[in-house]
């Protein structure tokens, strides 16, 4: 049993720690799912997620448009991960998808929200390019006035589920200026005429990922989500938010780790006694309890901070992502280790763990951008 004596922590309230305990339950009745097909496990892991009502803080409700509550979507996070990396991915990807709409929609574009909500459509966030992918505001994709309309030419890549997204969260060059200040964010329906799933990526940990191409795609000017020229800072004010969630999925993966090797060092016997007896064993065991405490104390102020109304966490969520996440890597790589040949046997969590992880270290900005954000942070500052 993962440890739950973070949730005492002043972080946290009653409601909090209800959620999680309900969560944990659901996590243990229905985690993992198959993933032979990953598309078709996706599909039922949005549908379960959004059945069973754990799919409502991924966004607003239109209804009642209250603020994203990231404690929780941190808590849900690493609770999913813990069991299933897809189903983490599928949770988190709802979220991250809709940001823009929950933030910056229209009532007309929120009525989308809905549906994600109730797992009923599948969202995606269209930002990265085969140019650009850390340097956003170099994007080539472009989007064109042409009366009522805007035509949108070029491509994305690296799109979390391109082909089989309802919906994407597109990013597009509209010219009002130069670099970040001419880019617009688009709501565009997957039917859309001329919106092609150019490839699909394959990679070391199976999720639906696509390079999408738009030839001349066509979508009504009221498809636009915010003002012309602000999609750079809806792009960055949603991962503002949502990259504190990746530092919670990552501190997920090592906390299984670390339960796993917990329980491998108390029942392996080596040289006549338990693992555990050995100082080095008790060493590795020390130091991956010591990154995931402080991983978590990260992940958690950038949360609570937000929630405490802070405009912006830019400062806090790089430093809760680069620090999650990087040491995460590390706690399953000492996993690894101590599982020794079970532990690159292919299907053993272990070895799921340690491919999972490292696209953490990638997505939603990579640590070394985290850093270059840290630093900017500091001298803005001076």
């Amino acid at each position: 049993m993962a440890d739950k004596s973070f949730l005492t922590w002043p972080f946290f309230e009653d409601r909090h720690r209800q959620y999680a305990e309900r969560l944990e339950a659901w996590c243990a009745a229905n985690l993992p799912v198959d993933h032979t097909d990953v598309d078709a496990a996706c599909r039922e892991l949005v549908q379960m997620l959004g059945r069973d009502g754990w799919l409502k803080p991924t966004a607003v409700d239109p209804a009642d448009p209250a603020p994203l509550d990231v404690r929780t979507l941190c808590i849900t996070r690493e609770a999913l991960a813990r069991y299933d990396g897809l189903a983490d991915f599928a949770f988190a990807m709802q979220g991250l998808g809709t940001g823009a709409i929950s933030f910056y929609g229209t009532l007309e574009q929120q009525r989308w929200l809905d549906k994600t909500r109730a797992g009923e459509a599948i969202a995606a966030f269209a930002l990265s390019e085969p140019r650009s992918g850390s340097d956003v505001a170099n994007m080539d994709m472009s989007a064109t006035r042409d009366g009522g309309s805007y035509v949108l030419t070029g491509e994305k890549t690296w799109i979390s589920n391109g082909g089989i997204a309802d919906l994407y969260v597109l990013f597009a060059r509209t010219g009002e200026a130069a670099g970040a200040k001419g880019i617009s964010a688009f709501l565009v329906p997957a039917d859309t005429k001329g919106l092609k799933i150019a490839e699909r990526l394959e990679v070391i940990a199976p999720h639906p990922l696509a390079r999408l191409s738009f030839e001349g795609a066509r979508v009504p000017v009221s498809a636009m989500i915010g003002k012309p020229g602000e999609g750079f800072r809806i792009a960055m004010s949603v991962l503002d938010v949502f990259r504190s969630t990746v530092g919670a999925a990552a501190l997920g993966f090592a906390r299984r780790a670390l339960d796993e090797s917990v329980k491998r060092a108390a029942e392996r016997q080596l040289f006549g006694a338990p693992m555990a007896e050995l100082q080095m064993v008790q060493g590795h065991l020390a130091d991956m309890a010591l990154d995931v405490d402080a991983a978590a104390l990260l992940v958690y102020r950038a949360a609570w901070t937000k929630d405490m109304g802070a405009a912006r966490v830019t400062r806090e969520a790089a430093m809760a992502k680069l620090f999650a996440t990087d040491r995460a890597q590390e706690v399953i790589d000492r996993a690894v280790q101590l599982h020794g040949g079970d532990g690159v046997r292919r299907g053993h969590i272990v070895e799921s763990l340690y491919r999972e992880i490292r696209a953490l270290r990638i997505y939603e900005g990579a640590s070394d951008v985290q850093k270059v954000v840290i630093a900017r942070q500091l001298l803005g500052a001076v």
